[in-house]
């Protein structure tokens, strides 16, 4: 997994292996099986909701995410091997990214509604969501409509608003990201301007129930703000907070978003979507970055390790502020003798420069932020090895192949020796090419979930 062009330690193999066991724990195999049981004629599903499936219709299955088409494919797999004779009817339509499915799942439609690594809504995602819109429309009172609902949701439910345009969704997912914005408030923007987000996907439904199961990529698992709450019908959208999110992140001027901007303004935006459905929803949040930091510790115990755990329960700043905590945790972790472990989650985010930039994500620059403090302060840690690794949990960070990186005490000497500047590089937003020259990068490929960013950083005496 690591980058070829470094040799990891036995620190850093620890380290990678903790982050694994994380991810792997929130993953739609795992989740399902642990979730999913038959008793008699019913499918339970968590403990928490029950469909009888002697009396259903059909099981709709739709949605969208970088885990929704694992999810589907579990869903199909755990009902066909616990009822093998009288199976319901199973149908449905899942919006995906290319590569994060390896084949189609019987009876439902897998579509790749964009391209591995380009998290912004594209045409083929608008001619999927039509397709999903289509049948939970037609659904009928004895349908059941499963909703899969996953990180990355949100560019891959694609239906803007009459007035606006695919170019319009781009140009808010491009800038906001661009400009610093996290996860609450460029979701935010996307509920104003969707047909399909903010509760359009439950008001289009005519099914009697819909059901929707989510693995959440948002802190704190804001149900409203996960994919853009497209099952949730609290608030409805308000268009007055997409005009104040725009200013807040000084992108009132930006000429990309002009057409959006008058929008807000116009009375089309506070026109009342269409009235919902006489249907029953039900939400289950079946796992999140909570779920991944546990398995991590057991993990870590399993190695030897004493641990301490963070998870962010909101959005993190930028990504600077954020490198200095860990960096002030990895100086904490040997400095005392108790614990050995810090491992943490959450999700920062990085105002991109203006002009000329590189290449990257957050989780690279964080890496990168926290390597530059250690050459700063090189004499911080005295006969101690360390290593700091950050990632993605869904194998992607920013429009890179790789998941994140990590370092150690060698990297300071890789990094000279290469005539490598890490602050140069952090601030053209370049930790991609300086970790592909360096050694370090993380690579996994795409793991089929997305819970936000896991953190490891360990400690211990040299021998």
């Amino acid at each position: 997994m690591a980058s070829a062009q470094s040799t990891p330690s036995s620190l850093v193999d620890h380290a990678i292996s903790i982050w694994q066991s994380g991810v792997a724990a929130v993953t739609p195999r795992s989740l399902m099986q642990q979730k999913i049981r038959r008793d008699g004629r019913w499918l339970i599903i968590d403990d928490r909701s029950e469909i009888d499936l002697s009396s259903v219709g059909r099981l709709i299955v739709v949605g969208a995410g970088k885990a929704s088409a694992a999810m589907a494919a579990e869903l199909s797999n755990q009902i066909r091997r616990l009822w093998p004779t009288n199976c319901p009817y199973i149908c449905g339509w899942i919006n995906a990214p290319a590569g994060s499915f390896s084949s189609q799942i019987e009876d439902i439609q897998v579509h790749a509604a964009r391209p591995a690594g380009l998290n912004i809504p594209t045409q083929e995602g608008v001619h999927g969501t039509q397709q999903i819109l289509r049948l939970v429309s037609k659904a009928t009172e004895r349908d059941v409509v499963v909703c899969m609902i996953s990180g990355g949701g949100s560019a891959l439910l694609v239906s803007p608003k009459q007035g606006l345009t695919l170019e319009d969704k781009q140009a808010v997912a491009q800038c906001v990201s661009a400009a610093g914005g996290n996860i609450v408030q460029l979701n935010k923007l996307r509920r104003c301007i969707s047909e399909v987000k903010g509760g359009g996907l439950a008001r289009a439904c005519s099914a009697g129930r819909m059901l929707s199961l989510i693995i959440s990529d948002v802190l704190g698992d804001p149900l409203e703000i996960i994919a853009s709450g497209p099952t949730i019908l609290g608030e409805p959208p308000n268009p007055v907070e997409g005009l104040q999110i725009l200013s807040e992140l000084g992108l009132q001027q930006h000429p990309r978003l002009q057409n959006v901007i008058r929008w807000l303004g116009s009375s089309n935006a506070s026109k009342p979507g269409q009235s919902a459905a006489d249907v029953t929803l039900e939400n289950i949040v079946l796992g999140n970055l909570a779920d991944a930091v546990d398995a991590a510790g057991v993990r870590a115990v399993e190695l030897g390790y004493r641990y301490v755990l963070q998870v962010a329960r909101q959005p993190e700043g930028d990504v600077r502020g954020v490198a200095e905590d860990a960096f002030a945790n990895l100086i904490q972790l040997q400095s005392q003798s108790q614990i050995d472990c810090w491992i943490s989650g959450g999700e920062p985010t990085v105002r991109l420069p203006e002009g000329s930039i590189g290449k990257g994500g957050r989780n690279q620059q964080l890496a990168l932020s926290v390597l530059e403090m250690l050459d700063n302060h090189p004499n911080s840690f005295g006969n101690q090895e360390l290593v700091f690794l950050s990632g993605g949990t869904d194998g992607e960070d920013g429009p890179t192949e790789a998941a994140g990186a990590w370092i150690d005490i060698n990297s300071l000497n890789r990094m000279k020796q290469l005539g490598l500047n890490p602050r140069d590089y952090g601030q053209r937003a370049d930790a991609f090419h300086f970790f592909e020259k360096l050694g370090g990068l993380l690579l996994t490929g795409p793991t089929g979930t997305n819970v936000c960013d896991l953190r490891i950083g360990l400690s211990r005496k040299k021998s």
